[in-house]
C-alpha cells in the first residue's frame, strides 16, 4: 500500500500542503524524486536501479490509480482492473528467504512496483475497506493516504494541513 501512496504523491499530484507544486518532469527528476522518498522503504525489485525511463512509465502509473483514492467510482475501478492485467499482477514467491510479491520474479522494475500496488490497492478494496484510500481533505491539498484509524476517520495527510484547516475554521467562526 505504502508503495501506491509513495507513486501518487510524488508523481501525480499537483498541490500539497497548501502549496501549488509541480510534479517532477520527465526523466532524472522523475527518477531522483522516487528514489528520495523510497530511501528508508523497502521496495520491491531493491537490486535493480530505477533508470529514467522507467521513472516516466511509473509516473503513467500513478496516474492511472490515483482516482481511486477518495472514491470508488466504476471508471477508477476499471483503470485499476486494466493496470492489473497490463502489469501481469500473479502472487509469486521469491528470493530466500521467500518473499511475496504480486508480480513474475522476471517482471521488471515496473511491473513490478506497478503491479505490487495496484493488487494492495485491489485487496484494499476487495475487502470492503476502500474508504480508507484517502485523499487529504485540505484545501489545496492533493496528497493521499492510507487511512490506519481504528474507526476510519482520519481526513488531513498531516498535521500542517490539519492545523491549517482548523485555524480556517476559526477565522471563518470570528468573522460570522
Amino acid at each position: 500500500m505504502e508503495l501506491a501512496v509513495i507513486l501518487v504523491n510524488e508523481l501525480a499530484v499537483t498541490r500539497a500542503r497548501g502549496r501549488e507544486v509541480t510534479p517532477p518532469a520527465a526523466g532524472e527528476a522523475r527518477r531522483a524524486a522516487l528514489e528520495a522518498a523510497a530511501a528508508d522503504r523497502p521496495l520491491p525489485r531493491a537490486g535493480h536501479p530505477l533508470t529514467c525511463a522507467d521513472a516516466d512509465r511509473l509516473a503513467e502509473v500513478a496516474a492511472e490509480v490515483r482516482p481511486v483514492f477518495g472514491g470508488q467510482a466504476p471508471r477508477s475501478i476499471a483503470g485499476l482492473n486494466a493496470a492489473l492485467v497490463r502489469h501481469s499482477a500473479v502472487p509469486s514467491l521469491y528470493g530466500d528467504p521467500p518473499m511475496l510479491a504480486f508480480h513474475h520474479a522476471d517482471a521488471d522494475v515496473v511491473d513490478g512496483w506497478a503491479a505490487d500496488a495496484a493488487t494492495a490497492l485491489a485487496m484494499v478494496i476487495g475487502v470492503g475497506q476502500g474508504v480508507r484510500l484517502r485523499s487529504c481533505e485540505a484545501d489545496a491539498c492533493d496528497l493521499v493516504f492510507f487511512d490506519v484509524t481504528r474507526n476510519a476517520s482520519r481526513r488531513f495527510c498531516g498535521l500542517s494541513c490539519q492545523n491549517r484547516a482548523k485555524a480556517s475554521a476559526y477565522r471563518a467562526r470570528r468573522r460570522a
